[in-house]
């Protein structure tokens, strides 16, 4: 008898936790800071993979060692989240591992290896542009296809607005025209669309797992098979110092961090709220590559000042909703 009150005392307790955690997780505050953090991260890693080409001897056209570059990173990247995000807790279950595999095709084999195949044959600029529709697929598909959530008027104004922003910072660089190939801008609107799709069973497999966990082992799964696919194209890194091994840890922290504390995001809030702020990726990028690069063209000019008010705009439009008034994804009817 008394240890049955006990054990529901600890249940109540452990409840209450989570209780406040999820309030705590939904604050407007803490959304944007952690949301901010994420996107300045990633930002950093477009100048970032341009040093490493360098710091690699990586040529532009060379995707088998890009891939082996991106492999590498994305192992490195499961290691640390496993090693530092889960208290020891490594194992997955059974019923885990499945989400795990899910995860890792979509969120880091798909998504990178058409990138990186793509990006070969199409300008930055056009890349950058589709891959800033993530946000608005996100919404699209979290709204109709897993009916976590319902499309709304404010959620559509507030993403014309956020890519209004997105094109605007990348129309300075050239490279814009009207063309489609099925290798190029195909492979990169294919890679979107699995980065938004990933961003969807995120938010369902939270519910049942620990976000952190399911992070660490779809980087080391992809990572694995992007490694491997690097090695068979016969890709090839060359280290000369310890700078490099360096960048390549910075490198694996974006990801650890970021797609760690992404997850987390998604799990307590709906994930049109958390994926508006993707629009801030490429604005971090131009500015952090102008700082980093000596690329000052496009970032302080007025056009990608403005591009950063209309992101702004656009993730301000989305988050005015309190998701707290929404149902959850639960009691949404398919």
């Amino acid at each position: 008898m008394l240890k049955d009150c006990d054990n529901f005392v600890k249940y109540v307790i452990k409840q209450e936790e989570s209780n406040l955690k999820e309030q705590w997780m939904q604050k407007t505050g803490v959304v944007w800071f952690l949301a901010m953090i994420c996107c300045l991260l990633w930002g950093s890693a477009f100048p970032c993979i341009k040093i490493g080409y360098k710091m690699f001897h990586i040529a532009s056209a060379d995707a088998s060692s890009q891939l082996l570059f991106a492999g590498c990173r994305f192992f490195l990247a499961g290691f640390l989240v496993l090693l530092l995000g889960t208290s020891g807790k490594y194992k997955l279950k059974k019923t885990e591992i499945p989400m795990a595999m899910i995860l890792a095709v979509f969120q880091t084999i798909l998504q990178y290896v058409f990138f990186y195949m793509g990006l070969a044959h199409a300008t930055g600029v056009k890349s950058s542009i589709i891959n800033g529709a993530n946000s608005f697929l996100v919404i699209l598909i979290a709204s109709l296809i897993f009916h976590q959530e319902k499309l709304t008027g404010p959620k559509i104004i507030g993403c014309v607005i956020g890519f209004a922003g997105v094109i605007l910072v990348n129309l300075g660089g050239g490279g814009l025209d009207m063309s489609f190939h099925w290798n190029g801008e195909f492979f990169i609107l294919v890679s979107t669309v699995s980065a938004a799709c990933s961003s969807a069973f995120i938010k369902k497999f939270s519910t049942k797992a620990n976000p952190v966990l399911l992070s660490g082992w779809q980087f080391m799964m992809g990572g694995t098979v992007i490694i491997v696919m690097g090695i068979i194209m016969g890709g090839k890194l060359r280290f000369e110092g310890i700078a490099p091994l360096f960048l390549l840890l910075y490198m694996a922290c974006i990801s650890a961090v970021a797609y760690t504390i992404w997850s987390l995001l998604l799990k307590y809030n709906p994930p049109s709220r958390i994926a508006v702020f993707g629009f801030m990726n490429p604005v971090f990028g131009v500015m952090l590559s102008a700082l980093l690069l000596k690329e000052k063209g496009q970032a302080f000019s007025l056009a990608g000042l403005t591009s950063l008010v209309l992101v702004c705009i656009g993730i301000y439009i989305v988050n005015r909703e309190n998701p707290l008034k929404e149902a959850s994804p639960d009691k949404i009817s398919a």
